[in-house]
């Protein structure tokens, strides 16, 4: 479906030439290419994306919960000093 259809072998002059019926396709427009060898990278580059995201995500969550930790114990520690 993707392939290329190639073109009929031509003949040669004066070989029995107007027994044979050759049909040529069109080529394609110059500025028309497929895109179907990008489509993997694409891909590739969306999962790499989502999979960064997540992680930077994981690790700011990650930072405010021990930053959070840290001024509950500070204040647990300080408040115990002054009794």
């Amino acid at each position: 479906m993707f392939r290329p259809k190639l073109p009929d072998v031509p003949t040669l002059p004066g070989s029995n030439a107007l027994s044979t019926h050759h049909t040529h396709t069109p080529a394609p427009a110059a500025g028309h290419h497929s895109l179907s060898p990008y489509v993997g990278a694409v891909a590739a580059v969306v999962v790499v994306g989502v999979v960064l995201t997540a992680l930077l995500a994981a690790v700011a969550v990650t930072a405010i919960s021990v930053a959070i930790a840290a001024v509950v114990l500070r204040s647990l520690v300080t408040g115990a000093n002054k009794r």
